[in-house]
């Protein structure tokens, strides 16, 4: 009576470790299948793609405005910093959908190394050098393109390490599986024993 009472509690305890592990695999599971794409970082981008065009109108007049009281290096460096910081913001936006909404590790890491080594310093140039003769409007629209900017570095760089995260997992979960569900080694067509009554001699 004493070894079967035994005997039941080692299987009651068998089968609740059992269920222990798959509950523990089914929540590993299900947090790799989760989407981790950032809300905060497509609200952010969504509200600064409409803004730019709104920037870049402004920036354009207000460089042409005080063009011919620049110095000629201040009027190369100006038009430079605004060329590059329009061309690399359309390239930006497009890796930042792209990586957010689909999940793509490489793009959004392209989006925010542009945004933190490109756009950055320069709207941080734009803001803050007053040889530069930053006019009032200038400053009102550097203020939330700046906001714009620093948002999406913390909120990509997070969302950056929540993809990567779930990607290690996933490759986890693979070899997990791997190593639960070996393959079968296939069976050769030519090598075998013929079935029948004449199986015998057509071996020898």
């Amino acid at each position: 009576m004493y070894f079967h009472n035994c005997l039941r509690l080692f299987l009651f305890i068998a089968e609740m470790s059992s269920l222990l592990r798959f509950a523990e695999l089914w929540h590993f599971v299900l947090t790799v299948n989760e989407m981790v794409s950032s809300l905060t970082l497509q609200t952010v981008l969504y509200f600064n793609t409409f803004f730019f065009p709104f920037w870049w109108v402004s920036e354009v007049i207000m460089l042409q405005m005080k063009y011919s009281m620049l110095p000629g290096y201040y009027q190369c460096l100006l038009t430079l910093a605004v060329v590059i910081l329009t061309l690399m913001e359309c390239v930006r936006l497009s890796l930042g959908y792209v990586g957010n909404l689909h999940e793509k590790v490489p793009e959004l890491a392209g989006f925010w190394l542009v945004t933190f080594i490109i756009q950055l310093p320069i709207i941080l140039f734009l803001f803050t050098d007053e040889a530069i003769i930053i006019l009032p409007l200038e400053r009102a629209i550097h203020i939330p393109y700046l906001s714009f900017v620093v948002f999406e570095v913390v909120a990509g760089f997070q969302a950056l390490k929540m993809m990567t995260n779930q990607l290690a997992m996933r490759f986890y979960l693979q070899q997990f599986q791997d190593s639960e569900c070996p393959q079968r080694p296939e069976r050769s067509q030519d090598i075998g024993v013929p079935y029948g009554s004449n199986s015998l001699t057509s071996i020898q």
